[in-house]
């Protein structure tokens, strides 16, 4: 075995999108930070859609920019259509969305990673971590070079002993073209509890094949809305060639391009159903848990045997392809049945497939077994992110990588940690229903998983969580003084509101009426604020009765997550718990009351017994009472 010769702080395993941010936010802390990759050249690789963002996906990347993050001015520089999804409905449910150049992205990210200070990239397969005293120190390559580290952070994605399938036919990868990897064995070896789950993703068409005058077209919003709050920085022209300078262009120009929507048909739905015992999902060749929530084309046709057609989005994958990503039939049939159903879509009768979907199953760890920061209760200094944690989808993974890669930054400097609270960010929320209630298929972020969510609203992630990234180091001073400078323009178009009269009535008390927009404001009041002001603004003054019922919820439940839940407790000792919830609280060992509270099947009764064993176990340790 060969011992790499420079020692780091970290080292990050994994180079898609939670391990990017992982590594950068450590980078950014000051750790000596390498990133190891199966093949450098798939560093943010969109396995799936090259598409960023959605209903409360975006919140988490404009929540990952606000504390510093690369995946949404990455976004911004990379994307090719924009859109404001649910702009007509309420605010607290509005979300960008972009579709990205898939090779941009990751070429772009990747010049990223090696133009960053404290950074290093190396190629090679982990075949194992070093542990000693339960402590990580390390870890080894299939061609015997080991890396030693004080913090490691595991982000493999879908590759731990993946399996792909196409029909009846399967071999090892953890994506189409890529190896997989044994690094699971080795955790089940140090005691993780591993399981596996599934996903899949359709076929990829080349674009001269496809007839898309018999598809309704889909433009992107003008102007186009942006992820990044430093979006200004960036430098794209009328080309649309982005530039590397860090410093651009504030007119942001994009010359977007247009996706298209087309359906299914009884016949599509005939084709399927004749084949269903080619699929290896039906045939029972599958054993990992697939989500609810992004069914296969298969799933549709079986569970909604009812609907007539699905709906279909064709969606260029760049600017310089002419492969086309098939949105909405996610597949694993065979080649040449998923030839057969496509070519009966209106607009794909004489479709070429590029790349056929496939299915992919593949080791996860169950996240119980993390705390908060993302550290692994078992083995101190080791972090989970991405979809080792059970999760689904590119901004969850970035968000767990940025969580992961700062606490173990954190750590190592003797700071406290990055905690994020389900009143503060979508990030809390996940990290949250990960650690303390686990995953039994592949998590999704959705609004409605955000009991505070008219609080997490898109619009002001960096007032949220800016200041707070600030105070650990992970925000630049720039970002610092754009979020200073938005929230005093912000209480300064309030106080306005409040004193300016606006017809017979002040400019608060129209803006607070149902029918009345900041887009009719005259001339002269838009010209005081830009818009995304006047916008927070009336958002404030239209919904303040819910935004100060919120607040009151979350003073309320603030009380519990002060309740720290000390270590020594056995909760096999405590008298009239039932064996469930001993079972449950051993497992999760929640850190807080509140955290307790959330665990599922967990009654109010549990929590009252605890708090009662709590006092007594403080009394006779003389311990102070909270």
């Amino acid at each position: 075995m060969f011992t790499f010769p420079k020692p780091y702080d970290v080292v990050v395993i994994g180079a898609g999108h939670a391990g990017i941010e992982a590594a950068l936010a450590a980078a950014r802390l000051g750790c000596a930070t390498a990133v190891i990759s199966q093949n450098l050249d798939t560093i943010g690789q969109m396995s799936c859609n090259p598409a960023i963002g959605g209903l409360a996906k975006g919140h988490m990347v404009r929540e990952i920019d606000a504390l510093g993050g690369a995946m949404a001015l990455n976004t911004d520089a990379t994307a090719i259509q924009f859109r404001m999804l649910n702009s007509a409905k309420g605010p607290s449910v509005r979300a960008p969305r972009a579709q990205c150049d898939k090779k941009a992205y990751q070429f772009r990210m990747k010049w990223l990673l090696e133009h960053t200070a404290n950074l290093d990239l190396h190629q090679g397969n982990i075949a194992g971590l070093t542990v000693e005293n339960d402590r990580v120190t390390g870890v080894s390559t299939s061609l015997g070079v080991a890396f030693r580290a004080r913090a490691v952070i595991v982000t493999t994605g879908t590759f731990m002993r993946g399996l792909l399938h196409v029909g009846l036919q399967n071999q090892r990868g953890g994506r189409m073209g890529d190896a997989m990897s044994t690094l699971s064995d080795g955790l089940r070896d140090l005691g993780f509890h591993v399981e596996r789950f599934k996903t899949g993703t359709p076929a990829r068409l080349n674009g001269r094949s496809l007839d898309l005058s018999a598809c309704e077209r889909q433009e992107g919003d003008t102007p186009a809305p942006r992820f990044s709050y430093l979006a200004d920085t960036l430098n794209r022209d009328e080309d649309d060639i982005f530039t590397l300078n860090p410093w651009g262009d504030p007119a942001f120009r994009i010359r977007q391009m247009p996706c298209w929507i087309t359906y299914t048909n009884p016949r599509t739905h005939d084709v399927i159903r004749d084949n269903l015992d080619k699929s290896p999902m039906y045939a029972g060749r599958i054993e990992g848990i697939g989500p609810r929530y992004c069914p296969s084309i298969e799933d549709k046709v079986v569970k909604f045997a009812e609907k007539e057609r699905h709906q279909v989005f064709l969606e260029p994958e760049g600017r310089h392809t002419t492969e086309f990503y098939v949105n909405g039939v996610s597949t694993s049939l065979p080649f040449e049945v998923q030839l057969d159903f496509l070519r009966s879509i209106q607009g794909l009768e004489h479709c070429e497939i590029i790349r056929p979907g496939y299915a992919v199953e593949y080791d996860y760890c169950v996240p119980t077994q993390l705390g908060p920061t993302l550290e692994t209760k078992r083995i101190e200094h080791l972090y989970f992110a991405g979809q080792i944690n059970g999760t689904s989808g590119y901004e969850e993974a970035a968000g767990q990588g940025l969580v992961a890669g700062a606490n173990a930054a954190l750590k190592l400097h003797g700071k406290p940690p990055l905690l994020l609270h389900r009143s503060q960010a979508y990030l809390g929320v996940m990290v949250d229903d990960l650690v303390t209630k686990g995953t039994t298929e592949p998590y999704r972020m959705f609004t409605s998983r955000a009991e505070f969510r008219l609080l997490l609203r898109q619009d002001n992630a960096d007032l949220r969580l800016t200041p707070l990234g600030a105070s650990c180091g992970l925000v630049d001073p720039l970002r610092q003084a754009r979020t200073a400078q938005r929230a005093a323009d912000l209480a300064d178009a309030l106080r306005l509101a409040e004193t300016e009269r606006f017809g017979e009535v002040t400019l608060g008390k129209w803006l607070r009426r149902p029918e009345s927009s900041w887009h009719r404001l005259p001339p002269e009041l838009l010209a005081r604020f830009p818009g995304e002001i006047w916008e927070m603004a009336e958002i404030d003054l239209k919904y303040e009765g819910y935004i100060r019922r919120q607040e009151g919820e979350v003073e309320r439940t603030a009380r519990l997550e002060e309740k720290t839940l000390p270590g020594w407790i056995d909760y096999n000792e405590i008298s009239g718990l039932k064996r469930e919830a001993k079972a449950k609280f051993g497992s999760v060992r929640p850190a807080t009351l509140g955290q307790a509270s959330r665990i599922e099947g967990i009654t109010p009764a549990d929590i009252s017994i605890l708090l009662i064993y709590l006092e007594k176990g403080r009394r006779s340790r003389a311990e102070p009472a909270e």
